[in-house]
């Protein structure tokens, strides 16, 4: 290529030489310049031609080197591609060689192990063989004395075979003896008298301090049944003399300020089980108000040691019931709750908005039950459910306020359980009533401080208590054909199948140990006097 541009070179210098030797010659002739400038023409179109060609030789050439050149850059960059890969290679083998080699380390120790261990598993093997040798032995051994237990065991199943027919015959002997306890039972409450008054005298509370002071009372008896309460009474309104006057009292039972919840509902424990014997029962607390009576019939939920008479009753009835389960026995319990205020019957498990709305009538049935119409009656199935019907009762039941007791009850409160019993084996059946009362408290209109609606409160419910001493009256005249007048008041009528016939009845009078109750207090003692004259059955 070279060579040829030097013969171009050569060429367009020869043409030069001629043009100037043209040019020379010029003026001549006109015909020698118009040819020699043809031939210029000529020769300049044969150097343009030829400068074009070497151009495009000249770029063809180039175009051909950046081929290659771009064919040698791919080449290199495929070649240092392998190189890496090559590179990759040989690091991932050397890498697995080196896991290799801690394997097979690994592997030889725990081949050492393993030789080691099987070493140990044969000598305990043959030490096994060894042991099952001697435990075969002993299984021939045992098999003999199974053999001799299995002779032994069919002649305990004769024994027990008989042994159920002696069961049978004292179940038999239990469900008379059940028989005999409840007659003799029966006969023991009548023989301890069916109206039976209980005195409880409570303590003082911190807020009483401050007054006068307690009153002098004196708890005595081989049954601890007497009580004496002192009393200062002035002799001469000149001088201001008083004498000591000395009150007796004989009731049942008295209980002091110190006892307990437990000790008294101890001794009407077994008026509860005269009620599950199918008799009808009545427990009610009498007194003034704030003399404890709301205290002693249901006491607060919590502790359980200051549950009151309703709660224990009901716990024993529970518990007494899963006994004689085994007996044979089957109870249901269904409970209902009123109070009587002003006169008219409220239900206390129902809507308290109903209260005046709602006609609730007593009726009593030939067969000696008593009904109050449209009562919410609650099957109590469980504890759980007596302590929330208590709740509810609670909750609805009417309470003001008078000078005598922040909260005191102005109304009378019932609540009726009515237990029914059946045996299946022996067919009988029983039916009882336990009432169990928590009156409004006994006040007189002057020091009560009642006033307005609280006055009528307390007239009316000085009016059902007056005519409970009435009927009282009545039943301790005990003559044939005595007009008893239990229509007097809701109460009185409530309570008719309670108060007389084989009704078992309980009273508490419930009295202050104040000083500025002793009024009060003596109202009551002599009332609850009066009412353990009484002789429905016989008291000893």
């Amino acid at each position: 290529m070279t060579e040829r541009t030097s013969d171009q070179a050569s060429e367009i210098e020869n043409v030069q030489k001629l043009t100037d030797e043209l040019e020379s010659t010029l003026g001549s002739t006109a015909s020698a310049t118009k040819d020699a400038q043809d031939k210029v023409y000529e020769l300049e179109a044969m150097v343009k031609a030829k400068q074009q060609r070497h151009a495009l030789a000249l770029q063809n050439l180039r175009l051909s080197h950046e081929r290659q050149n771009q064919q040698l850059e791919e080449s290199n960059q495929q070649y240092e591609r392998q190189l890496g890969t090559i590179d990759h290679d040989i690091n991932s083998t050397r890498l697995q060689t080196t896991q290799l080699l801690q394997e097979w380390d690994t592997k030889s120790r725990a081949l050492v192990d393993l030789q080691t261990t099987l070493k140990e598993l044969m000598a305990q093997r043959a030490d096994k063989i060894k042991k099952m040798t001697a435990t075969t032995k002993k299984l021939e051994e045992t098999n003999a004395t199974l053999a001799d237990r299995q002779s032994k065991l069919e002649a305990l199943t004769k024994s027990i075979e008989s042994n159920r027919k002696r069961r049978f015959d004292i179940d038999s002997q239990l469900l008379d003896g059940e028989k005999v306890r409840r007659k003799m039972h029966n006969t023991w409450q009548e023989l301890k008298g069916n109206i039976r008054v209980f005195c409880r005298m409570r303590p003082t509370i911190p807020s009483e301090q401050q007054r006068d002071g307690a009153v002098q009372a004196h708890f005595h008896g081989e049954y601890q049944d007497r009580m004496d309460l002192t009393e200062q009474v002035v002799t001469s309104n000149l001088t201001g003399k008083r004498s000591t006057k000395v009150h007796q009292f004989h009731f049942d039972r008295a209980f002091g300020p110190s006892a307990s919840q437990e000790e008294c509902f101890e001794e009407i424990s077994q008026l509860v089980q005269s009620a599950l014997d199918g008799y009808h029962v009545c427990i009610f607390a009498y007194g003034q108000t704030g003399s404890g009576k709301t205290y002693t019939m249901q006491g607060p939920s919590q502790p359980r040691q200051q549950w009151g008479m309703i709660p224990r009753a009901v716990h024993q009835i529970y518990d007494v019931t899963t006994q004689l389960a085994d007996r044979g026995w089957h109870y249901t319990m269904h409970g209902q709750f009123l109070e009587i205020y002003n006169e008219t019957i409220h239900d206390l498990l129902g809507n308290a908005a109903d209260y005046g709305k709602i006609k609730h009538d007593i009726r009593h049935e030939k067969n000696g039950n008593t009904i109050v119409t449209d009562l919410t009656s609650v099957h109590l199935d469980s504890p759980t459910k007596v302590k929330m019907m208590l709740h509810k009762a609670s909750q609805n039941r009417a309470t003001g306020a008078t000078l005598l007791n922040e909260r005191s009850s102005r109304s009378h409160s019932v609540f009726i359980l009515r237990l029914t019993g059946h045996n299946p084996k022996t067919n009988e059946r029983t039916s009882g009533v336990l009432n169990l009362i928590d009156l409004a408290g006994s006040e007189r209109l002057a020091l009560s401080g009642s006033t307005g609606d609280r006055l009528t409160e307390t007239k009316a419910i000085n009016k059902s208590l007056s005519c409970l001493g009435d009927v009282i009256h009545a039943l301790a005249n005990n003559k044939e054909g005595t007009y008893i007048p239990y229509r007097n008041s809701k109460l009185t009528y409530l309570l008719q199948n309670s108060l007389g016939g084989n009704s078992k009845t309980l009273m508490f009078v419930n009295i202050s140990p104040l000083t500025d109750h002793i009024g009060e207090t003596l109202c009551s003692l002599r009332f609850a006097s009066k009412v353990n004259t009484v002789r429905l059955g016989h008291k000893g």
